[in-house]
């Protein structure tokens, strides 16, 4: 996959994505067993490692239906930040990347006073939701628990986070490479749709 080959990167990208896993953890260690090294002497391959490796191997052998996927996902993400624009949508995750699978939802991150308002929003609108939360890790090694919404549409998953307004300037690191999320405003996502 690259230039520089390193076997375990290379398993856990194939473990992500032959698998469905989005645990990137789960797929080092998987992958350590698969290859038989020991798991306590193994350094283990850092998050952004394994992403750019899945995003590799997605565009080598996922063919056709990865592009769709991916380009269904990412149309799918314009209309619904239009509809959430009162609560400043930004599309992350995955669907930026191009590090997603079956098993890989929408992500988005929206903004409120009151988490609750968004929830009403949607009730309003007549859109089915479940509630959730998610941790999320900011550089400073704080961790905060935030409202999570799931939903389904047109058969993808959705996930949406709901931050507090001056979030908007402090982004949380993403679990797949540990860096701060990349968030893309409605241009930015119409842009990446129509790529």
């Amino acid at each position: 996959m690259s230039a520089d080959r390193n076997p375990l990167v290379e398993e856990a990208a194939r473990i992500v994505c032959s698998e469905a896993l989005t645990d990137y953890r789960a797929a080092k260690l998987k992958a350590v067993q698969r290859l038989g090294l020991s798991p306590h002497a193994t350094a283990l391959p850092d998050n952004a490692q394994i992403d750019a490796a899945v995003v590799a191997y997605l565009q080598l052998f996922g063919g056709e239906a990865y592009r769709q996927r991916l380009q269904r996902m990412r149309r799918l993400a314009v209309p619904l930040m239009r509809r959430l624009e009162p609560f400043e949508p930004r599309l992350t995750g995955g669907v930026v990347s191009g590090a997603v699978t079956a098993a890989h939802h929408l992500q988005l991150h929206v903004f409120a006073e009151q988490s609750e308002a968004v929830d009403i929003f949607l009730i309003d609108r007549g859109l089915p939701f479940e509630i959730s939360e998610r941790r999320y890790r900011y550089p400073d090694g704080r961790e905060e628990t935030l409202p999570l919404i799931r939903m389904e549409i047109d058969g993808f998953g959705v996930d949406i986070a709901v931050f507090a307004l001056d979030d908007l300037r402090r982004t949380p690191l993403s679990p797949q490479d540990g860096r701060p999320y990349r968030r893309l405003d409605l241009a930015a996502a119409e842009a990446l749709a129509a790529s």
